[in-house]
């Protein structure tokens, strides 16, 4: 099992598939490497070398107690990226891992990085604030943090039975084998790393490090994303952006890797080889 030991001896596990040039695939809360699978697979057919890891905490990667920050998160990935050696890298990141994916740009510099892609992501900031007043209130996060606490495991088949996937929207038609892929990834994590990582994901304020950023970035959004609402990110990440481009879905839910990959896989595609979100 591949692995890597990061400065402070977390180990952690990661995939790296094919040659060419790399797209790095960081995963969404409380997940793993395993919610790329069907992006990597795609990509590797086109050519591309495809790289995922489990964020510390989570899938097979050390349960450690402590690190669960945005610091770390961007840290752990630099590891990863040097380790590897790579560079001319486009990095890919889904609800919390578009926050890794900017804060590891804004942290460690673009030197190895040619392009970037933030799918349902939760830059700038998704906490209700006096200057971020379309945010959600931190009752909201706080909630979440309770209901792991109390069943981590019926939390885990409550979240993608309804909101994560729009299963709740009327006419929806619901995937018994998506959420139970989505529990059993939860669930192979540590309680204390997803609790922890509720704060990093709500609170880190993302906007200077959007800011800095320079590379080219497509911003993939839903106007019906529930876990991450549109007005307060998609939109805004753009806008801070120097060199982003929006690309906006109509009635998407937050999980679209999974429920639309065709229409994401082809977008992220048409972007990486014209540099253009049509």
């Amino acid at each position: 099992m591949p692995t890597i030991t990061t400065n402070d001896g977390i180990e952690l596990f990661y995939k790296d598939w094919g040659s060419g040039q790399p797209i790095v695939f960081s995963h969404g809360w409380p997940l793993s490497a395993d919610d790329w699978d069907n992006q990597m697979l795609f990509f590797l057919k086109q050519g591309y070398r495809v790289i995922a890891h489990d964020r510390r905490g989570h899938g097979r990667s050390t349960q450690v107690a402590d690190g669960h920050d945005m610091d770390h998160y961007a840290d752990d990935l630099a590891a990863l990226v040097n380790h590897l050696d790579l560079s001319d890298a486009i990095h890919v990141g889904h609800s919390t891992g578009g926050g890794e994916v900017v804060h590891y740009l804004a942290r460690h510099g673009e030197d190895r990085a040619a392009a970037a892609v933030l799918i349902a992501a939760v830059p700038p900031l998704m906490v209700k604030t006096a200057t971020n007043p379309e945010g959600l209130p931190k009752e909201v996060f706080d909630d979440l943090q309770a209901q792991l606490a109390a069943s981590r495991s019926d939390f885990y088949r409550a979240l993608p039975s309804g909101p994560f996937y729009g299963y709740n929207r009327p006419g929806a038609e619901s995937s018994e084998a998506v959420v139970d892929n989505w529990w059993r990834q939860g669930m192979m994590g540590g309680a204390k790393a997803h609790y922890d990582g509720i704060v990093a994901f709500s609170q880190t304020d993302f906007t200077e490090d959007l800011r800095k950023i320079t590379v080219p970035v497509l911003v993939m959004h839903s106007e019906d994303d529930q876990i991450v609402p549109y007005v307060a990110s998609g939109p805004k990440s753009a806008e801070l952006l120097k060199n982003g481009t929006l690309k906006t879905y109509k009635d998407f839910p937050h999980g679209m890797p999974t429920t639309h990959a065709d229409t994401i896989n082809a977008d992220l595609l048409t972007f990486l080889q014209t540099g253009t979100a049509d």
